[in-house]
């Protein structure tokens, strides 16, 4: 064989997916090349019926609007041309630099993927696909236990919803309820869900009081029901309902009611398994019953990952179980130190309020307080702070090393003092405003008096939206952590320490997406903290356009799932869970299915910098 056609097997036999040839055509594929050379600038593909591999130099390929989609260097396959793969509408592109170009032609790579199935596997989608593919492990187990749990709240609907309209006298809506043999109906008025009547209502709110029945629904009706969407695991809404103490919960979907949910319906549904920790909690008397329940925690993490539930809906679980343990702790600590003097909310930050923990993560919390408050009610508030904070911090959630905890009187503040602190936050944007960004522009409230917290939220969704500056300022933060992608896109692994040799899956792959997240959302003043909600949220707009929006799904959800099932073998062995994993832990695909997920980050962060500005500040 001549040197040309050495060196272009031996290239091309160490690159997936060329490695899973048999020897025969392996040694046949170099007389199947062609070689081209294009300048910086050369258009591309130059010319149709060819899958290309770029042998040196890197290519940018477009959408038709002139997007960046991904880039392609040494190593790297582009096969639109012989539509084999349909990669949208990111079918064209341009040399960043001078780059050499081996072409194999459509017809021959139809052959050998005949020839091999391993080899043609690797056509059969893109990689978003290919990721969605890897990333799309069954939701049904072997245990029907944690079956149960997976189930989405809208597959137990049946029946339409029963309403009646605002307006309609209790008398008649109690012999509706009692015709159709039902616990509630739902209040509409012009189509829009404004109340919901229990028949606990109906003996509290009327028979107690006197009431004639001739009255309208209206006046014993509760106006403004929390609602659950039809998406929710079994699960979480079993959690939410047993912490909340809700034993009715209208379903919607897509903004619209589609049915009503109950305690019962729920606890029928599930046999005994791991939701009823929240359950659990609610028993629970001292704060040693919570550590004891806490304890199991890590358990429910090992159960959920060898049930190959999704790592969100792990982080789900998790976190729901964090918001009733610190809920209860909330409820002890007041039965100690009495009612409080003025209403506040418990706000979680960082991972918990974003439904993204893993078991036993850092703490991150504050105290939003009424604007009534008194400098004597401190002492009250740090108590409480204090008691929770330490109650957790006994379940295993360690103290945040930063402070960011209610117990610091800099984060236990009333409504006015906290608008103040994001005020100055977004309009002069410094090192440690953007660096808290993390934590206090995730807050979720998780009890108390939440109406306090709808004026914070607006407040920063809407002064957020209007300073570009300080959302060029939060994207070069988010710029901080790159995917640990080299030349030759080869892992850049950490250096140094008990990590040596090792992937920092948290810090390199999920918190740029996280990251990015945030400030899309903030960009267009949208209310989601979750980053998979976040990336919904802002799908198909100005900012994020659908198919990058699935990619980085699908690459946060792949990630996420390499770490979760990481940190369960851990458990299982006795360690302490950890974001570390030796690229030596992974299968040959998983670890091709990661630089796919890290090319997504790196292509978002590249397309982010400039929309945003990000690459102009000083």
């Amino acid at each position: 064989m001549e040197v040309e056609l050495i060196e272009i097997r031996q290239f091309l036999e160490q690159r997936s997916p060329f490695n899973y040839l048999g020897q025969e055509l392996l040694d046949q594929l170099p007389k199947d090349i062609e070689i081209r050379y294009l300048r910086r600038g050369g258009k591309f593909p130059p010319k149709e019926g060819f899958l290309y591999v770029v042998r040196s130099g890197a290519i940018k390929i477009l959408d038709r609007s002139g997007e960046l989609c991904e880039k392609l260097a040494e190593g790297d396959i582009y096969s639109v041309t012989c539509q084999l793969v349909n990669l949208s509408q990111c079918d064209h592109g341009e040399a960043v630099e001078d780059t050499l170009l081996y072409m194999l032609s459509c017809d021959r790579l139809k052959a050998l993927c005949r020839e091999s199935k391993a080899f043609s596997e690797h056509f059969s989608a893109t990689i978003k696909d290919r990721l969605r593919a890897a990333v799309a492990t069954s939701q049904e187990s072997d245990d029907p236990a944690v079956a149960a749990m997976m189930v989405e709240i809208g597959s137990l609907i049946r029946k339409d919803p029963i309403t009646i309209e605002a307006g309609t006298s209790i008398r008649a809506t109690a012999a509706l309820m009692s015709n159709r043999d039902v616990s509630s109906v739902m209040i509409l008025e012009d189509g829009k869900l404004v109340g919901l009547v229990t028949d606990r209502d109906l003996r509290k709110r009327c028979v107690a009081i006197g009431l004639t029945g001739n009255e309208p629904i209206d006046q014993i009706m509760t106006p403004d029901p929390k609602t659950i969407d039809a998406s929710t695991l079994t699960a979480q809404a079993l959690m939410t309902m047993t912490r909340m103490r809700f034993h009715h919960l209208p379903v919607m979907q897509h903004g619209k009611l589609i049915g009503m949910v109950t305690a019962t319906d729920l606890a029928n549904h599930q046999s005994a398994n791991s939701a009823y920790l929240a359950a659990d909690v609610r028993k629970a008397k001292s704060v040693n019953d919570l550590v004891e329940v806490s304890k199991r925690l890590p358990n429910l993490h090992l159960h959920l990952a060898n049930a190959s539930v999704t790592a969100r809906h792990i982080g789900e679980a998790v976190s729901c179980l964090t918001d009733s343990i610190t809920g209860r702790l909330l409820e002890m600590a007041e039965a100690t130190l009495g009612e409080p003097p003025v209403p506040y909310v418990w706000m979680a930050g960082g991972s918990q309020a974003r439904h993204e923990q893993s078991s036993h993560s850092d703490q991150d919390n504050a105290l939003l307080l009424s604007d009534d408050v008194q400098p004597e009610h401190d002492a009250y508030f740090s108590a409480l702070a204090k008691f929770v904070s330490d109650g957790l911090a006994e379940c295993g959630f360690v103290y945040c090393p930063g402070d960011a905890m209610a117990t610091n009187p800099q984060w236990r503040k009333p409504l006015k003092v906290w608008m103040g602190y994001f005020d100055r936050w977004i309009q002069s944007p410094e090192p440690k405003s953007v660096m808290l960004s993390s934590i206090f522009f995730d807050l979720r409230p998780v009890r108390g008096s939440t109406e306090l917290f709808t004026p914070l939220q607006q407040n920063i969704l809407k002064k957020s939206q209007e300073n570009r500056i300080f959302l060029a300022y939060m994207m070069a933060n988010a710029m901080s952590h790159r995917p640990p992608l080299g030349f030759f896109r080869q892992f850049v692994l950490e250096r140094g320490g008990e990590h040596d040799d090792t992937l920092d899956l948290k810090h390199r792959g999920i918190v740029p997406i996280t990251d990015m997240a945030r400030v899309l959302a903030l960009s267009l003043g949208k209310a989601p903290v979750n980053t998979v909600e976040r990336l919904r949220a802002c799908a198909g707009t100005n900012v994020l356009s659908a198919d990058m929006a699935e990619n980085l799904e699908d690459a946060l959800e792949f990630i996420a799932s390499l770490r979760i099932h990481h940190q369960a073998q851990q458990i299982k062995r006795g360690q302490k869970a950890d974001n570390y994993v030796p690229p030596s832990d992974l299968s040959e695909l998983e670890r091709e299915h990661l630089k796919h997920a890290f090319r997504v980050i790196q292509t978002m962060q590249e397309s982010m910098v400039k929309r945003f500005g990000a690459d102009k500040l000083g």
